[in-house]
This record gives C-alpha cells, structure tokens and sequence, in this order.
C-alpha cells in the first residue's frame, strides 16, 4: 500500500488516501448526480481509449488487431486506468501488490516463528491474512500467464537470448542468485518507499501524487541503470 502525498488538496492529504465516497454514501447521492458520476467516469474511460486508438493507427497498428505476439498494449493500458478507476469507486482503496509480499511474509513467520511474528508491532497493527492485495498478486500471476499462453509466448526458456549473450549458456546459477538479490531489493525498497510500480506508478500517479511521481521516474532510472551495468560496462 502506498503513502500518496498529492500536490492538489481536492486530490488528497498528505499521507492518506484520497476521500472517496463509500458505498453506503454512493447509495445517497441523488440519482442525478450518481449518473453524473458514471458518465463522468465513461467520459474519462473514453478520453483514455481514444488518445490510445488515434495513436495505434497512426503508427498503423489495429489495437483490436495487433500484429505482434502479445496482447496489445494500447488497449492493456486503457483496461489498467479503467481498473483503478473502478477500484477507486467501488473499495475506496488503491491497486497496490508489495504489501502483499508482507502478509505472505507475516503468514510464513507465524507458521515458522509465530512468537516473534506476533511480538513485531507491524504484524500487530496489520494480521497476516490472505487479503484482497495478496488475490490481486496472484491474479497478476495468472493473467501473466493467460496472456503468454494466448500469445504463443510459453517458451519455457530459463535464460533470455540478451543474458546468454553477456553471461553464458550455462549461467544458471548466476541467473538464480541475481533474480533472488533482486528481488529482495525491490522488495526492501518498494516497502521503503511505502509502495511499488503499482501503488506509486498507477494509483499514486493518476491522482498527481508528487512523492508517486518521484519514485516513478526512480524506477525508470534505476531500471535503466541497473540495464546498463549489467548489459552495456
């Protein structure tokens, strides 16, 4: 879960997350105004589909028809915004994934060490359970691979052709301790940072949030950092 501190007060308050109605005060609004807010939230769906339609066929790619072997990423990232739209109007709660990682973590210490688990204050304020954050993780999971499924990009392959270009054909072991260090990495530093490139680079930038829009150029120049070590020095 991210921390949003947003530059416009309409938007959000330093620290939480904006003031959305709940469902209980959404059953009170006028009808008017409810079908003032739906179509609101169509007119905003459509100025995100359009931008991204105009732009495919100007570069002469069909979004319904792409011609590469993944899904299209015009229309992927229409039904991105349109999900933390509609996660926004119905929960009141952002996309968010790395806290996810730290109810699985707090659900593995209490099966190992529950005693030390339960003594850690954060695991008092927060009971490891299987959440809506944790069925978000694994329905990312699935849809990753419905969509390699569906693309034909099963390959199966453990190393990409670019790792085995600089590291070998047998780095596996390399590969392996790389991605666990990663990992662990990204993880310390989504949880630092007080969210991930889902809850800082979606929820948190789509309502210009300012500390959002500072880790998301982080990741861009970490990622692009990082690329260049590993694959260019």
């Amino acid at each position: 879960m991210y921390r949003p501190f947003t530059m416009f007060p309409a938007v959000g308050k330093p620290g939480r997350t904006p003031n959305i109605p709940s469902k209980n005060e959404l059953s009170e609004i006028d009808p008017q105004k409810g079908n003032s807010m739906r179509m609101s939230l169509l007119a905003v769906l459509i100025g995100l589909v359009s931008p991204a339609d105009a732009m495919a066929q100007a570069a002469g790619t069909d979004p319904l028809n792409y011609s590469g072997p993944a899904w299209s990423p015009y229309w992927v990232g229409a039904l991105i915004g349109l999900l933390s739209m509609l996660t926004f109007y119905f929960s009141n709660k952002p996309i968010g994934a790395s806290t996810a990682y730290a109810r699985v973590a707090g659900m593995v210490g209490k099966a190992v060490a529950p005693r030390h688990t339960e003594s850690l204050k954060y695991y008092q304020d927060n009971k490891p359970a299987v959440d809506w954050e944790v069925m978000l993780v694994v329905g990312a999971i699935v849809g990753a691979f419905v969509a390699a499924w569906h693309g034909g990009e099963l390959t199966g392959q453990w190393l990409p052709p670019m790792w085995q270009a600089r590291f070998g054909v047998d780095s596996y072991v390399m590969r392996t301790i790389v991605t666990l260090v990663g990992g662990v990495l990204m993880a310390f530093g989504a949880r630092l940072a007080g969210g991930c490139t889902s809850g800082h680079g979606i929820s948190g930038a789509l309502q210009l949030s300012v500390g959002s829009w500072i880790a998301l150029i982080c990741f861009f120049v970490g990622g692009i950092a990082t690329a260049l070590l590993m694959f260019r020095l």
